[in-house]
């Protein structure tokens, strides 16, 4: 068993590293084809484009985990909504009022309530 994850992060390493010089490179191409030609910038090496990879992920991406969030989370409300009193919900309605004006994501809808006849 030990063999596995030994294997298995030996090739999330290699994919990493082979993605990293992928973008960095991809990078490096797309300014010095174009920013000199535009702007009248200098083109620049590989690590300085690694560098700007790097800082865009700093800057705009961050280093938080991708991937599978989004229906989790919707899980996640569904089965605390059914577990609040209704009380809880006019309160978390209220908060959740005080939020729509940002315009970030999509609004949230509570479950519909079943009723049975």
């Amino acid at each position: 068993m030990n063999k596995f994850w030994v294997r298995k992060a030996l090739k999330i390493a290699v994919i990493v590293t082979v993605a990293i010089n992928l973008f960095g490179f991809a990078i490096m191409q797309l300014w010095n084809w174009l920013m000199p030609a535009i702007f009248g910038l200098k083109a620049i090496t590989f690590l300085q484009a690694l560098g700007l990879l790097l800082l865009s992920k700093i800057l705009f991406g961050g280093f938080h985990r991708h991937g599978g969030g989004g229906r989790g989370w919707r899980r996640h409300m569904e089965a605390r909504w059914a577990t609040m009193s209704e009380e809880e919900r006019e309160k978390f309605r209220a908060g959740m009022r005080g939020r729509r004006g940002c315009g970030f994501g999509r609004r949230w809808d509570p479950p519909a309530e079943q009723t049975t006849v």
